[in-house]
């Protein structure tokens, strides 16, 4: 068993900060580019479904380069793969700017969804190798700070969306910034091995690691669980504004509430997930998430109106606030596998339920009703409270 810290050491906090540091410039890099949509499409003179067409690049990226990151991390380390890949992904924004054609603006989104699917990982990483060292769980904070990293991206977008600051400038701005955070960053990350912080696998020595068939059952269970999270996030982002506004006759303002309700219900939920967790295990607090979930937009559906709604979309918020978190913390404690390959594949299932989020839940809408579509979100929860008791429940110093 490896000897933890009852007591943070300075070396685990400074690593701690930095880490945060790198989730919150994770989350802001990117939300700069949402709020200038608008004039990227005015720009390139495309209508609302090539835009669409040219933003669908992104998560596919994503899903054909996220399985190249356990072995970047294996061979670089999640340090500097999560640092370095920052300043990449700061890098490519900047191509939007000069695009002459829709095909390179998907082209740039391919770059950068690709990108951010490694840097997901290798921060994730590094964000358990910290959480081994305080005995106790910090990840549910640190998806917490990317969350505040992504509202702060998103008000730099708007800010300078609403004062006319052309888009190269806002967006060189914005790469300075936040390539020069994830520089200094790492002069504070964890050094050494990514297994140095791990208790050893006495039956499984690094040179045997491989696949086993139970193993592969449990990432198949914890992509599904990570996808049900992506669903429920999917449904706040991509249709509650459109059910507040169709089913509900409520006015734009209002509708995009939907989204706020969700998002900061998750936010703080991942703030507070650390001790909740800590204090009656991640696979109990999940599975009580996920009918809380189920319950709150169930009984939005069941009764909807406007207050309900927004109520519905919140506790679903709240819900999977720790479910990604605990999904990768369980992946990345899988014995037998090589340090980052738990984290890969559960990571790469959760982009996919991302992507096909969207369109099943379309289908079902133009079938049915929206209204209906939105039982995927009661259905997610009822999957998380049925699978989520595959999740590590002990503390991480056990």
């Amino acid at each position: 068993m490896t000897t933890l810290a009852a007591v943070p050491t300075r070396q685990a906090r400074s690593a701690r900060a930095a880490v945060a540091a790198l989730f919150l410039t994770n989350g802001a890099v990117f939300f700069n580019v949402v709020p200038r949509y608008p004039q990227i499409k005015a720009d390139l003179g495309v209508s609302n479904a090539i835009l669409g067409t040219a933003i669908a690049a992104m998560p596919i990226g994503a899903l054909l380069a996220g399985l190249l990151a356990g072995a970047a991390i294996r061979r670089l380390g999640s340090a500097r793969v999560a640092s370095y890949g920052v300043v990449l992904t700061t890098l490519a924004t900047l191509i939007i700017p000069f695009a002459p054609h829709w095909l390179a603006f998907a082209g740039a989104l391919f770059v950068i969804g690709a990108l951010d699917s490694i840097v997901d990982v290798a921060q994730n990483a590094h964000g358990l190798r910290v959480q081994r060292l305080y005995g106790r769980s910090i990840l549910n904070s640190l998806h917490g700070v990317w969350s505040i990293g992504a509202v702060l991206g998103g008000l730099m977008g708007s800010a300078a969306a609403g004062l006319s600051v052309p888009l190269g400038l806002h967006l060189t701005i914005s790469a300075v910034l936040f390539s020069g955070v994830a520089l200094v960053a790492l002069r504070f990350l964890l050094p050494g091995a990514e297994d140095a912080e791990r208790a050893p696998a006495g039956d499984a020595p690094p040179a045997t690691r491989s696949f086993t068939k139970a193993a592969v059952r449990m990432l198949a269970v914890l992509g599904i669980l990570a996808a049900a999270g992506a669903l429920v996030e999917d449904a706040g982002a991509s249709w509650g504004a459109l059910f507040l506004t169709e089913d509900l006759r409520a006015g734009a303002a209002t509708a995009g509430l939907a989204v706020v309700a969700m998002q900061v219900a998750m936010t703080v939920g991942r703030l507070a997930g650390d001790r909740v967790v800590d204090r009656f295990g991640q696979r109990t607090v999940v599975r009580a998430g996920g009918a809380l979930a189920a319950i709150g937009m169930g009984a939005a559906l069941a009764v909807p109106s406007v207050p309900t709604a927004l109520a519905g979309f919140a506790l679903a918020g709240l819900g999977v606030a720790t479910l990604v978190p605990a999904a990768m913390h369980t992946a990345d404690e899988l014995p037998g596998l090589a340090p980052g390959t738990g984290l890969t594949i559960v990571s790469w299932l959760l982009r996919g339920g991302f992507l096909l989020s969207p369109p099943l839940v379309g289908l079902v809408a133009d079938q049915t009703s929206l209204r209906v579509g939105l039982l995927s979100v009661v259905l997610a929860g009822v999957v998380t409270v049925i699978f989520g008791r595959v999740l590590v429940n002990r503390p991480p110093a056990t």
